[in-house]
């Protein structure tokens, strides 16, 4: 019997792949609980159209991460911090303080998507890794300097 599963199934298949198994396991278990749909004609052509949508769709999410990661390559910037007399920082720098300075740049880049390599406690230079796409990401450079004192 094939059926078409509508979500991951472990030792079976991944979501909509068309897979063969025995009439009582399909009929009694995985179509009652919502897990496949009996591969018809019709359910192959559906699951095929939507299948080609999907490739479009994420071909030009994939295309805008190229744009904009092209577009943040020539970025650098300074954070300014509190800085000790030993040249230390109060505290660290954090992808928080990274993100709020690319979007003054006018980058709308979530914070939870910058990475740092190491963790900042020090005045200096640095790069940052931005992961737009599972394949695109960026690396930013930026430099932590010393807050001037008022």
């Amino acid at each position: 019997m094939e059926i078409i599963l509508k979500e991951d199934i472990a030792n079976l298949g991944y979501k909509n792949d068309i897979v063969d198994v025995k009439p009582g396991y399909g009929r009694n278990y995985l179509i009652p609980s919502g897990k496949a749909i009996l591969a018809s004609a019709s359910a192959k052509k559906m699951l095929a159209e939507e299948l080609r949508q999907r490739e479009h769709k994420l071909a030009k999410i994939k295309n805008d991460a190229l744009e904009l990661a092209k577009k943040l390559e020539g970025v650098t910037f300074s954070i300014a911090t509190k800085v000790s007399q030993t040249g230390t920082i109060f505290g660290s720098v954090n992808n928080i303080q990274i993100a709020d300075k690319l979007s003054e740049k006018g980058f709308d880049i979530d914070r939870k998507s910058i990475s740092l390599k190491e963790t900042i406690k020090s005045v200096g230079n640095y790069v940052a890794v931005v992961r737009l796409h599972k394949e695109v990401s960026v690396e930013i450079p930026f430099e932590v300097v010393a807050e001037e004192e008022k």
